[in-house]
């Protein structure tokens, strides 16, 4: 090989050795010089333990809208699902409050889980956590709306209720004093008085009574009842209405049947049964009451021979003011309150109130309520214990 060539060569190679050491030294500073990605802020400290402890549902949104945190209800709730935000009414308000740092607090209708119609009326409160997350807590407040409409509308009932028997005598007081001259309408028109306001005490006695056990949830004093007495002592204050109507009342009770309870609370609870039974079974037919214990269980029975109950109606009969015949039962002088009245006694004594009942067949009511514990005949010094001494009643 010649000098020149030789020169090249080495020239050639030498300005590639160089130009890689360049680069070389340009990617090292560059790595060096670099500035490390910024990881993702974490929470405040105790952010975590603090909504542990929470009874709101809960839920930590970072700067991305990504879930970071939520609580078990969130999801129960169908409001996070797969680490996500499922209502976009929620992201909405959180990228707001991100924006301008605002508290804010809405009241949304939002569904339940996926693939339901299913609504909860939700109280959501929407505010900044630290530099990029936002909190999310929300209420339920579902069930606070529905006893405001329940509420609502027991008031509008009564208030409707109350209007006819007062309005009724209102207009009979009138008509007395038109007829003072006339002996016979005046006696007429007494007699009728003398039924509104039967009626009307009535009813001003069954709202007290319902209302009363709907404040109380449980039996502050339950006394041992038996059952028998509770029988005869309701069949006893429907009888004179029953002979009126020609319908034999037929009172059968089995002696071993007792409960802890609220004897008077019982008795008007089977009187009510009584009475619906007497009132919408034919003149000449019968009314049976039965006692019996079953296991741990006291049913208590009444069935007549009326014209039955159809079957769309049985759901709703317990139903505070509902009637199937609202003409025949104001003609009776029901109140539409008898079956709610005798469902809450029922479950204050920690039992239950259910229904079979056909066209044109009759309808049979049973109480079924916990039997108090039978004295064992082994042990005949062992006192049986109710609910206020030390058994819980379920």
């Amino acid at each position: 090989m010649d000098a020149t060539l030789a020169g090249l060569v080495g020239g050639g190679l030498g300005l590639v050795i160089g130009a890689v050491a360049v680069a070389a030294s340009r990617f090292s500073e560059r790595t060096l010089t670099a500035i490390p990605p910024t990881p993702p802020p974490s929470l405040p400290a105790g952010v975590t333990d603090v909504l542990a402890v929470l009874r709101s549902i809960a839920i930590v949104l970072d700067a991305s809208d990504a879930v970071v945190n939520s609580s078990a209800s969130a999801v129960s709730y169908g409001l996070v699902r797969h680490g996500e935000l499922v209502h976009a009414e929620l992201r909405q308000l959180a990228r707001q409050v991100r924006r301008d740092g605002e508290i804010r607090e809405v009241d949304l209708e939002l569904s339940r889980g996926f693939g339901t119609t299913t609504n909860a009326l939700m109280k959501a409160r929407v505010a900044p956590l630290g530099a990029s997350h936002v909190l999310i807590l929300a209420e339920d407040h579902t069930h606070a709306r529905r006893v405001e409409e329940v509420r609502r509308d027991f008031v509008a009932n009564v208030s409707h209720e109350l209007k006819t028997p007062v309005g009724g005598i209102a207009l009979l007081a009138e008509a007395v004093l038109d007829a003072r001259d006339d002996p016979e309408a005046v006696s007429r028109f007494a007699a009728r008085i003398q039924v509104e306001s039967t009626r009307l005490t009535r009813l001003v006695k069954e709202i007290v009574d319902l209302s009363r056990l709907q404040v109380a949830d449980t039996l502050h004093e339950p006394e041992l009842v038996q059952i028998p007495v509770v029988v005869a002592e309701a069949v006893d204050r429907v009888r004179v209405a029953a002979e009126a109507r020609q319908i034999s009342l037929e009172p059968v009770a089995d002696e071993r049947a007792s409960v802890f309870g609220d004897a008077e609370l019982l008795a008007t609870a089977v009187a009510n049964l009584v009475s619906n039974a007497v009132n919408y079974s034919e003149p000449g037919t019968r009314v049976a009451v039965a006692a019996r214990r079953v296991g741990d269980t006291v049913e208590i029975t009444v069935s007549d021979q009326g014209q039955g109950i159809p079957e769309s109606e049985q759901s709703r009969i317990f139903e505070r003011f509902y009637r199937v015949d609202a003409a025949r039962s104001r003609a009776t002088g029901g109140t539409g309150l008898g079956l709610a009245i005798v469902k809450h006694v029922c479950a204050t004594h920690g039992g239950d109130v259910s229904v079979w009942s056909e066209e044109g067949h009759g309808s049979t009511f049973t109480m079924r309520l916990p039997a108090a514990a039978v004295r064992s005949a082994a042990d005949p010094d062992r006192q049986s214990v109710g609910p206020a001494q030390g058994e819980q009643q379920q």
